[in-house]
């Protein structure tokens, strides 16, 4: 992989030690350019010709196949979406569950995902996995698993701790199994097939580096027909009639903007060219950050976990990511946690974690 040229393509990182893109990843600069000519185009040619409408169909289909490719999900499986929120909501609301059923969590969700959870109607039963060993998290998560779970919803990587949740293991017994993917596609590589979940989100604002308010929800084929369509949209009948689409193409989102999707379908082809690579070059920046930080403060996050780095500083989190902005360094604070997290990509380099821990 080449470094140089993979920050070359980043602008950002010519100003910042960017390690925030658990929360917005840095744009690249193909993907502005690709968002600024859509814009240019609608601009000077309008947003009402056959040409403009068939393009836009056209890109929806590229960027639900790059990002059907990119989990490994079967076709006609992934859903478009505006954000990983939106994709928990379809899946948790589409259940149609009640006073009688029970959900399984844990106690290190985003909001994106306990805020369905929490108006579904059903009973929430939360596995207290925060202050326990990444290698505890299946017992306690077994242990609310009872004859009336109808759900089991949680993270791939906890956007509060970067640890890694036992997806496989809690896979295939009978419970749809919902997985909150915002902190993992992108970051790590990612199969849902190999997984075994029923439903997947994905963020396509933070590690795929992504416009705003794009995403996807995978459905696994066959339980598309248990969901029910709580928020029809445009595309989600075949044309011409009520019918719905197949698959999950049923659950997309309506009009997103044809420039966000232009951003993302470059900033997809760029890790693409990256390589898979990219994984393994984040997971060695992730394991150094670790080290250096954990030299000067207590990291929460385990090693061999995810590519994001907790850590608990001496002072006030949020002062200190104010300081840390100042001196050129880009991480975001917890809040309630009184902890700070990096977020570290293949595009980090060795001088920006020095840079971070020098200013601990």
């Amino acid at each position: 992989m080449n470094l140089a040229a993979v920050r070359a393509e980043l602008p950002v990182l010519a100003r910042y030690a960017y390690l925030n893109a658990g929360t917005f990843g840095p744009l690249p600069r193909r993907a502005v350019e690709a968002m600024e000519s859509q814009h240019r185009r609608d601009l000077e040619e309008g947003r009402s010709s056959r040409e403009f409408f068939q393009g836009a169909l056209e890109l929806r289909e590229r960027v639900r196949n790059e990002l059907t490719r990119l989990i490994g999900a079967p076709e006609g499986s992934v859903a478009l979406t505006s954000s990983t929120s939106e994709g928990c909501a379809i899946a948790v609301a589409g259940l149609g569950l009640g006073p009688e059923d029970e959900i399984v969590t844990t106690d290190i969700e985003h909001p994106g995902l306990e805020g369905p959870l929490r108006v579904s109607g059903a009973r929430i039963r939360v596995a207290s996995i925060r202050t326990r060993p990444a290698a505890e998290a299946l017992d306690a998560l077994e242990a609310e698993i009872t004859p009336r779970t109808r759900l089991i919803a949680l993270s791939h990587v906890a956007w509060t701790t970067g640890a890694l949740l036992p997806i496989r293991q809690l896979a295939d017994r009978g419970v749809p199994l919902l997985v909150d993917g915002a902190q993992a596609a992108g970051s790590i590589p990612v199969d849902v097939e190999a997984l075994g979940c029923d439903f997947y989100t994905v963020s396509g604002q933070k590690w795929l580096l992504g416009p705003d308010a794009t995403g996807g929800l995978y459905v696994r084929p066959g339980r598309e027909e248990e969901l029910r369509i709580l928020v029809p949209s445009y595309f989600s009948w075949e044309r011409g009639t009520f019918d719905p689409r197949a698959g999950a193409l049923r659950f997309d989102s309506g009009w997103i903007p044809t420039a966000s999707l232009q951003g993302l379908a470059s900033s997809l082809a760029f890790a693409q060219e990256v390589g898979n690579a990219r994984f393994a070059r984040a997971g060695e920046m992730a394991e150094m950050c670790r080290e250096l930080v954990g030299e000067r403060v207590r990291v929460i996050t385990e090693p061999g976990q995810s590519t994001l780095i907790v850590f608990e500083p001496a002072g006030d989190p949020a002062e200190l990511v104010l300081a840390l902005h100042g001196s050129g360094v880009v991480v975001r604070d917890l809040p309630g946690l009184g902890w700070v997290r990096a977020s570290v990509g293949f595009w980090t380099s060795e001088e920006d974690l020095e840079r971070l821990a020098s200013h601990l």
